[in-house]
């Protein structure tokens, strides 16, 4: 295809501006680039049980998400930032080819640690690609235009939450879970193929150094404070000396990178951008979020696999009534933004339909009914569809141009750490809790091999193991649950106090940057 885009610098204020009749053909090669990111989790997550029988390491499953999250969090400000000095096509191309790599290692791996390690690879791809994937729509499409589009990057997020568990279900059962991996190979080899004949934007001189001292704090920070919500209870007591540690280390990192973010002439984070009170907000909600709906996913499909007897297919189509509610609510709420320009009823709603869905779900039992799961997924779908795109876009309109860049990786950041913590605590809960009512049911040095997480495994269990582990994975889910919903409530909060400012790009007058 020969059509491509070309930013020209306006006369009037010289902005970028990409030409009308082309803004469709680069939206639709980033949509695929945002489907391979959005994929791979969804895909991974229906296949975690017969991975880890597979490999073994029931105590490592919620490393396999964490080390891909984990390593998101961590290099999205520096692809943010190396897009804005180096140009951005260049560094969306690099992660894509990374996330690649990541990907095929992680088919080939032999171990829980390789698999761990490999998912790290990928995840470093994938933050270049979500980051990427933000700026560059920042930089094409004003706010309030942008708005019309919404409904578009939910359709695409909704093809992934479908479509991810039933492949991935479908794979798992037919062709085993190293397809689940290889499979991003040709949607990557497309992605790759459209960026580059659809996507051309102006070369960037380098106009200084990227603050290393400024990331390495950050990793270091993020790193020891997702290890204390790992370990803590579980591999070591929280009052342990490597908890007590981890958690020095972690804050200190993480004052020091404040520190010095005030000091660095270009700062990985500028924290001016915090000063706006709509986007300091957003950061919050989007890590809140994050939190719920990575948790939610992580433990949905182990609920129906484990105590519902579901196969990796079938909890795969178990969870279309929450995805279906969660693109049906995003595609009209990105609707009446584009209509109306307001957005501050969303996340309040959204946020209240996340306590009451979370709250519903808390209640599951072994003998809950699928159709009873189905409804209250739903309703926590059409909570989540209520701030799937509504985060980004605010916090965009809530920073000048010159920061969009770093607004994006900010605001993708929060959330990429909101669903690394949810993945970490949640999972740490749950593996206290299944242990706990193990010791309770069976005595004292009970336990499952992690080969038995299979469905097909459990049925082969005698009737009292069976029944013990059903009930172990009930309470372990039942107390995730609920702690999700104390950060939905934290949501409502937050969303209260979002001043409501006209998208920019209205045809109206522009509304002003509001500071705190």
């Amino acid at each position: 295809m020969s059509e491509t885009v070309e930013l020209t610098k306006a006369e009037s204020g010289g902005k970028a501006e990409p030409q009308p009749r082309s803004v469709r053909v680069v939206l639709f090669a980033l949509m695929i680039a945002m489907l391979l990111a959005m994929l791979d989790n969804m895909i991974v997550n229906t296949a975690m049980p017969t991975i880890v029988g597979d490999l073994g390491g029931l105590a490592h499953l919620s490393w396999v998400v964490t080390a891909y999250t984990l390593a998101t969090a961590a290099s999205t400000p520096i692809w943010g930032k190396v897009g804005d000095m180096y140009g951005r096509k260049g560094a969306f191309l690099t992660s894509i080819v990374i996330f690649l790599a990541g990907s095929a290692l992680s088919g080939m791996a032999q171990g829980m640690d390789q698999l761990i390690g490999f998912r790290a690879l990928q995840g470093l791809g994938a933050g270049g690609l979500m980051v990427g994937v933000m700026a560059i729509i920042g930089d094409l499409i004003p706010p309030r235009e942008r708005g019309k589009y919404q409904g578009m990057m939910a359709g695409v997020m909704g093809v992934a939450m479908i479509g991810g568990p039933l492949v991935g279900g479908a794979i798992t059962d037919h062709l085993g879970w190293r397809w689940t991996f290889y499979i991003n190979l040709p949607l990557g080899a497309i992605a790759l193929a459209m960026v580059t004949a659809v996507l051309h934007l102006p070369k960037k001189r380098a106009r200084g150094r990227i603050d290393y001292l400024g990331t390495a704090l950050l990793t270091v920070g993020i790193v020891s404070i997702v290890l204390v919500t790992t370990w803590g209870g579980s591999q070591y007591a929280w009052g342990s000396a490597v908890i007590m540690e981890l958690i020095f280390i972690g804050v200190a990192a993480l004052i020091g990178f404040v520190f010095w973010e005030t000091k660095a002439t270009e700062p990985i984070v500028p924290l001016h951008i915090f000063r706006n009170r709509n986007f300091s907000l957003m950061s919050i909600i989007g890590f809140l979020t994050g939190f719920v709906m990575f948790g939610a996913m992580l433990f949905l499909p182990l609920f129906q696999q484990s105590v519902q007897g579901a196969s990796a297919t079938n909890s795969g189509l178990l969870l279309l009534p929450m995805l279906l509610a969660m693109m049906a609510v995003a595609l009209i709420s990105g609707r009446v933004t584009t209509n109306t320009g307001k957005y501050k009823v969303f996340p309040i709603a959204g946020g209240v339909l996340m306590v009451i869905g979370l709250y519903l779900l808390s209640t599951m039992d072994v003998h809950s009914t699928r159709l009873t799961t189905s409804v209250y997924m739903a309703v926590l779908g059409a909570g989540m569809g209520f701030l799937m795109q509504i985060t980004m876009l605010v916090a965009q309109n809530s920073v000048e141009m010159k920061d969009m860049g770093v607004a994006s990786s900010s605001a993708t950041l929060f959330r990429t750490l909101g669903s690394s913590f949810g993945v970490s605590i949640m999972g740490a809960l749950f593996t206290n809790k299944v242990q706990d009512e193990m010791t309770a049911r069976m005595g004292k040095g009970a336990s499952l091999p992690s080969a038995q997480l299979d469905a097909a495994g459990l049925a082969r269990l005698p009737e009292k193991a069976r029944d013990a582990y059903q009930y172990a994975v009930t309470a372990g889910t039942h107390g995730g649950f609920l702690l999700g919903a104390v950060a939905g409530l934290a949501v409502v909060v937050a969303a209260v106090f979002v001043k409501e400012v006209v998208l920019r790009g209205a045809p109206e007058t522009p509304a002003p940057i509001q500071e705190l």
